[in-house]
C-alpha cells in the first residue's frame, strides 16, 4: 500500500441491483459488455429463440421465459413462470434467497479471464484523500470475489460492511492488490503541477497498475471506469511503458475485479476520514454540500487556513465560499 497523507495521523497501519418486479418478473441491472455476453450466451443454448420487442436490444424466448434487454437504462427484464428456473440455472442468481445473495453479480456472466480492475474513491469529496486501488482477478478468484457479495461500493451504504469486505478480498488467494492513497497535501501539490483532475486521475491509474503489473507480469489487460478519452489514460500508461492492453468503459463497476477495487479504494478513503476527524476535532463531512462549506469554516477557525490544504482539495468550488 503507497500512502501520501498528513495532518499528523499514522495512517500506514467499494452488481447490478436486483429488483422483483411481481412473480415471476424480475429486473437486473446489466452493464453493455455483460448483456452481449448474454446475448451470445441464449443465441447458442438449445430452447432459446431471438425474437423482437420494441426498444430492446434483443430478446429471447425460451423455456417459459421470455428476456429482453433494453440498453437504454441497462436493464434486463426476465418474465414468465420459467423466470425462476432462468435466473438460477442461467444466470446463476438465486430469486428466492436473502437480499445480500440477491445483490449479487450475475456470475454466469463473469469475466474470469486474468485482469486487472482498478477504481477511485473521493474523487467528488472536498475534504480527505483521493484513493485508487487495483485487484488483478482470474478464473480461480473471480467467483470467490462474487461469493463474498463484491459489488460496487456505491451500493453498499454500511461502512463496517464495506471494512469486512475489504479484509476478506485481501485474504483471498491468488488475488493481488494495490492502493495508492493520495492524502489532500500531496493531492493539491500534484494537482497544481498538472492543472487537471482528469490528468491527475490517469496518473493514479497508471501508478496502480503499474504496481500490480510488477507482481502479475503475465496480466494482458486492466479494466477502469471511463473518467475521462481513453488516450488520457492510455497516455500515462505508455509513459511507464507498461504493456497491458486498456479497456476503459462506463459503469465499469460491473466487473467483479472492478467492483473488489471499489471495496478497497472506499474503505481506504472511510477510514482516512475517521481517523482525520477525530485529529482534527471536527467533522469532515463528505460531498460538497452547504453543511461541507460550514465544517470548513470550523476546520479555518480551529486549525487556520494554512492547514485546509491538508485536509481538502483546494480546487473545489467550495474554497472560495469559505470566505
Amino acid at each position: 500500500m503507497q500512502e501520501f497523507c498528513s495532518f499528523g495521523v499514522d495512517l500506514s497501519a467499494k452488481k447490478g441491483k436486483f429488483s422483483v418486479e411481481m412473480a415471476n418478473q424480475y429486473t437486473l441491472q446489466m452493464s453493455s459488455a455483460e448483456a452481449a455476453a448474454l446475448k451470445k450466451k441464449l443465441a447458442g443454448r438449445a430452447g432459446y429463440s431471438p425474437t423482437e420487442r420494441q426498444y430492446a436490444d434483443f430478446c429471447f424466448e425460451g423455456p417459459k421465459v421470455n428476456v429482453a434487454y433494453y440498453p437504454k437504462k441497462g436493464k434486463l427484464l426476465v418474465q414468465g413462470s420459467g423466470a425462476d428456473d432462468f435466473l438460477e440455472f442461467v444466470l446463476q442468481v438465486s430469486p428466492t434467497g436473502s437480499a445480500p445473495a440477491a445483490d449479487k453479480m450475475v456470475s454466469g456472466l463473469v469475466d474470469t479471464t486474468p485482469h486487472f480492475g482498478v477504481d477511485e474513491s473521493g474523487k467528488g469529496d472536498y475534504f480527505g484523500p483521493l484513493v485508487i486501488a487495483g485487484v488483478y482477478s482470474d478464473a480461480r478468484s473471480a467467483h470467490e470475489l462474487v461469493r463474498l457479495g463484491c459489488r460496487d461500493s456505491k451500493q453498499i451504504s454500511d461502512d463496517a460492511k464495506i471494512s469486512k469486505l475489504a479484509a476478506e478480498i485481501r485474504q483471498l488467494p491468488g488475488v493481488a492488490c494495490e492502493v495508492v492513497c493520495i492524502g489532500p497535501a500531496r493531492y493539491n501539490e500534484i494537482y497544481a503541477s498538472m492543472g487537471n483532475l482528469n490528468k491527475l486521475l490517469a496518473w493514479g491509474h497508471a501508478r496502480v497498475i503499474a504496481a500490480l503489473h510488477e507482481r502479475v507480469p503475465s496480466c494482458p489487460r486492466a479494466l477502469s471506469d471511463q473518467f475521462a478519452h481513453e488516450w488520457v489514460l492510455k497516455s500515462a500508461l505508455k509513459q511507464r511503458q507498461i504493456p497491458v492492453q486498456l479497456e476503459q468503459r462506463p459503469r465499469a463497476e460491473s466487473d467483479v475485479a472492478v467492483a473488489a477495487a471499489s471495496i478497497l479504494a472506499r474503505e481506504r478513503f472511510v477510514r482516512w476520514m475517521k481517523d482525520t476527524s477525530a485529529a482534527a476535532g471536527c467533522d469532515l463531512p463528505l460531498g460538497c454540500s452547504p453543511r461541507v462549506t460550514k465544517a470548513a469554516r470550523e476546520f479555518v477557525a480551529l486549525h487556520g487556513r494554512e492547514r485546509l490544504a491538508d485536509v481538502a482539495k483546494l480546487h473545489f468550488k467550495v474554497t472560495a465560499q469559505i470566505g
